[in-house]
């Protein structure tokens, strides 16, 4: 059978699906793109159950039933053609291929923005925790939130406590070439620290041979991805704070990893997902353009926050700090300190409501 007619006989087709924020727009040319796992080509098989699937043609170009059977521009436009395809889906998208095509609409997959002339960029992140919540069945919130700890923010087929180690597990084995394995590792054991590319490269050396070259092009790489991210700190110098994008598997990659580390991610990820634009402040947490400083600090006492709070109040004042929210477990208080005005609640009733607390 001609390749493309298996592929139009025999689209692939989502187990299970959760809805997701994200909504696919009406535009032509769309270059859906997102780091790996972030579950793209999930919401595509979703979405194409609005069409006549005789009208739809999906393309997985990591197939290997095409590795050795490439397929030209001209095959492709007469099948569009000879079978009236309104919708052609490209899923992991490689820059060498000709999409010049004649046809109503173009969906491309892809890790990274394509920039691609006249195609509208739209992003998916894993999973925030609004949307793991759709995921829940249960209704006790400490119990929910305990999960999302557990379980991080890949919304994989099958995610759920009994399997989650064996599910991160396949796709640490899957998605990374065993090199790349390598520098997520280190990646994780550093987490959220502050340091240069070259200092991660050092500590790399040490533990497994590698081209300077070829590790600077991979850090590049991931970043460009959304595996990680680095982010300039205007209280210390020297380095930038390094987040993984996914705080669960941060923890599988490196066991023993503190539960601040991991909530900590957790805050960077959630203000990157509702595009706050925001630097580090050393230790002191996220400062935001608006002049809001977001704290993480999921066990600590009220008494122990407000001690700190006077004795750090003259350097909120120095960095024109308007409001400061300390996140938490389950602690709930406020307090104002002169103009300053300081609020604690639990992450879970922040991360939910950005209309209310992300300006």
């Amino acid at each position: 059978m001609d390749i493309l007619q298996h592929y139009h006989n025999q689209p692939p087709r989502n187990e299970i699906f959760f809805p997701r924020k994200l909504e696919i727009p009406e535009d032509n040319r769309i270059n859906l793109h997102g780091v790996r796992g972030s579950g793209k080509t999930a919401l595509i098989l979703d979405y194409i159950l609005n069409y006549n699937l005789d009208e739809v043609l999906y393309i997985d170009y990591l197939d290997p039933n095409i590795r050795f059977n490439q397929i030209s521009p001209i095959k492709l436009q007469k099948f569009i053609l000879d079978n009236s395809i309104t919708l052609l889906i490209i899923d992991n998208y490689t820059p060498h291929l000709d999409i010049t095509l004649d046809i109503n609409k173009i969906i491309i997959i892809s890790r990274v923005d394509l920039n691609l002339e006249k195609y509208l960029s739209i992003k998916l992140f894993p999973l925030d925790y609004e949307e793991f919540l759709v995921f829940e069945k249960g209704v006790n919130i400490n119990i929910n939130f305990n999960h999302f700890l557990k379980l991080g923010t890949l919304p994989v087929k099958g995610h759920s406590i009994k399997n989650n180690i064996l599910t991160l597990k396949n796709f640490f084995e899957h998605k990374f070439t065993y090199q790349e394995q390598s520098v997520l590792i280190i990646l994780a054991i550093y987490q959220t620290k502050r340091l240069s590319i070259n200092q991660l490269y050092l500590h790399s050396k040490e533990r497994f041979k590698i081209s300077k070259d070829w590790f600077y092009a991979k850090i590049k790489e991931f970043e460009r991805e959304g595996i990680i991210y680095f982010f300039n700190d205007i209280y210390q110098k020297g380095g930038k704070k390094m987040i993984l994008f996914d705080f669960a598997f941060g923890r599988y990659l490196a066991i023993g990893q503190p539960f601040i580390t991991q909530f900590d991610t957790m805050v960077a990820i959630s203000l990157i997902k509702h595009q706050i634009d925001f630097k580090t402040l050393g230790i002191y947490g996220y400062l935001t353009i608006d002049g809001e400083l977001i704290t993480p600090a999921p066990f600590e006492s009220e008494e122990s926050i407000l001690k700190k709070s006077y004795s750090k109040f003259s350097l909120y004042k120095k960095y024109n700090i308007k409001k400061i929210t300390i996140l938490t477990v389950t602690n709930q208080y406020s307090y104002n300190i002169g103009d300053i005005t300081f609020e604690a609640m639990p992450f879970y009733e922040w991360s939910v409501c950005p209309s209310q607390y992300f300006n």
